[in-house]
């Protein structure tokens, strides 16, 4: 069944990229569109979406004014979309399931869908950690590594660090592993953590790091630990001591 989505903006041009972006998600069906905050109103009490895209600034009544109104039981999820990120704290205490700051990219629009996919199928709380993380990026302008640089002999090549499925300590290297490949480079876990995005990479294990969209399924495991699987089959255990880090990215169960 599709997922009903309402688009809530000011601006005909910010509407019509959220709906263009929606194209790439066919499961999401927009079912209206609304300019103002008293149009918003009508469009949830009428038809009754799953999803609202809800600009934090409008003319009349702002996003947080139009969630005042309605019946706090029966809110549809919520994704915020604004240019100002001082609104954030407001977006948590109304339980925003995301929040884009434009202007924001494909990469960025997809993982507000499936925190709200999430959400919907049943998650008692929207992952504010992952949002936090990445609005005090955009506060405090803080860079993470994008690339690797990888010696081959008397040659350097680059990976991309959204295409590295974990980070293993060994010895004095870590070894970044991609798929059915791996690397070697001469540094510590320590010192790459510091330098990756917390919005992209979690430490389930004093010696490992994974990517967090790599992750397919988390596995019980012996002694109170678990094993993290990733798409790609590879495994890894999860110790008691990084659980519940990891438990702000991934619910476990008890």
């Amino acid at each position: 069944m599709a997922i009903k989505a309402l688009i809530v903006d000011d601006e005909p041009l910010a509407r019509d990229r959220i709906r263009e972006m929606l194209k790439e998600h066919p499961d999401v069906e927009v079912i209206g569109e609304a300019r103002n905050g008293r149009e918003a109103i009508d469009s949830v009490v009428n038809h009754n979406p799953d999803l609202v895209f809800l600009d934090v600034q409008m003319p009349d009544l702002d996003g947080f004014d139009v969630l005042q109104k309605l019946n706090v039981e029966h809110l549809p999820a919520i994704i915020f979309v604004t240019a100002y990120d001082q609104h954030a704290l407001r977006a948590f205490d109304v339980h925003a399931v995301d929040y884009l700051t434009k202007p924001f990219d494909r990469k960025r629009f997809a993982e507000a869908i499936d925190h709200a996919k999430v959400f919907m199928k049943g998650a008692k709380e929207p992952d504010t950690a992952r949002i936090i993380s990445m609005l005090q990026e955009i506060r405090t302008g803080a860079t993470y590594l994008e690339r690797f640089a990888i010696k081959n002999g008397e040659k350097v090549f680059f990976v991309r660090a959204e295409d590295v499925d974990a980070i293993e300590a060994q010895g004095n290297y870590v070894r970044l592993s991609l798929g059915n490949s791996s690397h070697l480079l001469r540094d510590t876990l320590n010192n790459i953590e510091s330098q990756i995005s917390p919005r992209m990479f979690v430490r389930i294990h004093r010696r490992t790091i994974v990517n967090i969209d790599r992750v397919k399924e988390v596995q019980t495991w012996a002694r109170g630990e678990y094993r993290v699987v990733l798409v790609t089959g590879a495994h890894y255990t999860l110790s008691r001591g990084y659980r519940q880090h990891f438990e702000k990215f991934i619910k476990l169960g008890s």
